[in-house]
């Protein structure tokens, strides 16, 4: 018999021949590494096409769940510093994050729910207005003969279309059955849909908050590996933007919500805590808050009361223009050094293109690009030192 003697298994990354080993690395070295080689350049150009194109196929994928990651990121954003002093008296706990996300759930649905609740009361109560009116007719108010000018046209256009139930019912059977319960389908979709990205954006948000420290250490650690110094400084004024938006939108606009809500307790109002929260939310959006504010009066004026209507419609005038002109403008400005038509471009055309998300967006993305124009046009190496390095 030959004495055979096993050969030794070969181990990952070798390779053998006549009785020698050699590394693969050995053997086909990295040229990547090499500083100049057209082959190391080449890999890298592909590595930077291929990671594009996964981040492109990522975002495609998710493109219906962007708006709910992206509201948990600025959900995040905003109430990140509450959080860490939180967290550093009282400590890092698994309840904290799951906490915070409950009690940033509730701010929402507590205020959706009681609009609900009245928009449902109001609706019943509008449906059986409705049944009574068809057999009895709408009879004339007394505010018509206090109209300062057109008094004798609305009035008998009045008494020609509402006083007569005949006339009143052909007014009713007028309107499309079938296209309202297209709209009723349409607005049921659509509140189905809304919920759903809204329990994605709070389950975001939980996550964001748990790890947040260490996606905050990984963000940095690519944008100064990716764009340096500036990578940072764009990001710091996007979020300082974010932070902004949030006290000069939401927390204005809540407040005018306030104001306006003890004008309406004051004036008689109906249902005015229903239209102080419609004023508040309205607000949020810079000259929004007016119409609500002009809806409101108008339905003081149909109880009678001219006084009380003007008095709201010039309190919420002042309230809106002093909130719009002078408060937003220095909070949100004020954070990112921008100048206030940035911020009302930033404000205005991120809703127009981005819905609700854009009044974060929007601002975020022109205190992004007015940091840019000052670090391009800074005429001296201090300057661009002190713009971004």
């Amino acid at each position: 018999m030959t004495d055979q003697t096993p050969t030794p298994p070969k181990g990952p990354g070798k390779i053998s021949g006549k009785g020698q080993e050699r590394d693969v690395e050995d053997e086909f070295p990295d040229e990547s590494t090499l500083p100049g080689s057209p082959v190391g350049r080449a890999q890298r150009r592909s590595r930077g096409l291929l990671g594009f194109f996964f981040i492109a196929l990522a975002l495609f994928t998710l493109k219906n769940f962007l708006p709910a990651l992206l509201w948990g990121c600025v959900f995040a954003i905003a109430s990140w510093p509450l959080y860490q002093r939180t967290e550093k008296k009282f400590g890092r706990t698994e309840w904290l994050p799951m906490l915070f996300t409950a009690g940033i759930a509730l701010i929402f649905l507590i205020p959706l729910s009681l609009v609900g609740f009245k928009a449902a009361e109001e609706a019943q109560s509008a449906l059986h207005w409705i049944d009574e009116v068809r057999h009895t007719g709408i009879p004339m108010p007394d505010w018509l003969n206090d109209l300062p000018f057109e008094r004798a046209q609305v009035a008998r256009w009045w008494q020609n279309n509402l006083v007569n139930p005949e006339h009143l019912n052909r007014l009713f059977h007028s309107f499309d059955a079938g296209h309202g319960m297209a709209v009723t389908r349409q607005v049921t979709t659509q509140v189905a849909k809304r919920a759903t990205l809204f329990l994605f954006s709070i389950l975001t948000l939980f996550f964001l908050l748990r790890d947040g420290a260490d996606i905050i250490h990984r963000v940095l650690v690519v944008s100064n590996r990716t764009f340096g110094k500036r990578g940072e400084k764009l990001a710091r004024q996007m979020i300082s933007s974010v932070h902004g938006t949030v006290a000069g939108l939401v927390l204005v606009g809540l407040g005018e919500g306030l104001v306006m809500g003890v004008a309406y307790v004051l004036t008689d109002t109906p249902q005015p805590l229903l239209f102080a929260m419609l004023t508040g939310v309205a607000a949020m959006i810079p000259f929004l808050g007016l119409p609500t504010v002009v809806l409101a009066a108008l339905l003081i004026l149909i109880q009678g009361k001219m006084i009380s209507a003007i008095v709201v419609v010039v309190l919420g005038a002042i309230v809106i223009f002093v909130a719009d002109h002078f408060i937003r403008p220095a909070l949100i400005g004020g954070s990112t050094q921008m100048p206030f038509l940035w911020v009302l471009l930033g404000i205005l055309a991120g809703v127009e293109t981005w819905g609700l998300l854009g009044l974060f967006l929007g601002p975020a993305i022109m205190a992004a690009v007015h940091l840019l124009w000052r670090i391009w046009s800074a005429d001296s190496e201090q300057e661009l030192l002190e713009e971004g390095g």
